[in-house]
């Protein structure tokens, strides 16, 4: 008996360190790689940009200095129709214009005052949006919903 638990212990061990030493370094060594010819790619990239003439863009970026930005917004979500990148901890606001009304029971000019959910109750509490804050952010969602 305690040699088939021994014997057990051992080959989960094994089978636990090869499949680290697969997925885990070999993997991952893969990935940085991939990473490295990425950023060579960027760099020509911005060699070859920086000779051309550049176009104006209006979509923001989490870099940029947004209402969403300013306000924390970005740490928990993201908007990925204006190429926003941030938290993953809250949902994408692509179609939070569009869906807050269904899903909360209010417009969502009212939930930006009020929110129904209890995460952005305690968010909002804390870190009130002011009216002119308030019809910027509607004016982004509204504007990542068209996208």
């Amino acid at each position: 008996m305690n040699k088939a638990i021994i014997s057990f212990v051992l080959s989960a061990l094994l089978g636990f360190g090869l499949g680290y030493l697969v997925f885990g370094v070999i993997m991952d060594t893969n990935d940085n790689d991939a990473k490295i010819t990425q950023a060579d790619h960027q760099k020509s990239t911005t060699t070859k940009e920086s000779t051309e003439p550049k176009e104006e863009t209006s979509v923001a970026t989490p870099e940029s200095d947004n209402i969403l930005n300013q306000k924390g917004c970005l740490s928990c979500h993201s908007v990925d129709s204006l190429g926003l990148k941030g938290g993953t901890t809250g949902p994408n606001l692509s179609k939070a214009y569009e869906n807050v009304e269904g899903k909360h029971g209010k417009p969502i000019e009212e939930f930006l005052k009020e929110p129904t959910s209890a995460v952005m109750s305690s968010v909002i509490s804390g870190n009130p949006l002011t009216d002119d804050e308030r019809v910027k952010v509607i004016e982004l969602l509204k504007k990542a919903s068209e996208n």
